[in-house]
């Protein structure tokens, strides 16, 4: 599933409160157990999705969600790896 970053934060730039994130996430069907992972173009802004599904009670910390630091660009640039097109 997709859940963009710039749906956790409100028209003025500021993040949405820890309620509003979790049923943001919630309606999209992420819930505690689910094993969740993040990723982007390049790592960054996956990383403020990991920090607002910690935020919304998703995860914690010790049990955060995955990050993929090297996300599309080090996924893409291999040809070998598998990437849906079309």
């Amino acid at each position: 599933m997709n859940a963009p970053f710039t749906g956790h934060i409100n028209q003025e730039g500021r993040w949405l409160s820890a309620g509003e994130l979790a049923d943001r996430f919630r309606s999209l069907g992420v819930h505690e157990a689910a094993e969740i992972g993040a990723y982007c173009g390049s790592g960054v802004t996956a990383s403020s999705v990991v920090l607002a599904l910690e935020v919304a009670g998703v995860t914690d910390p010790e049990n955060p969600a995955a990050l993929y630091p090297g996300s599309w660009s080090e996924w893409s640039s291999d040809p070998d790896r598998p990437a849906e097109k079309g």
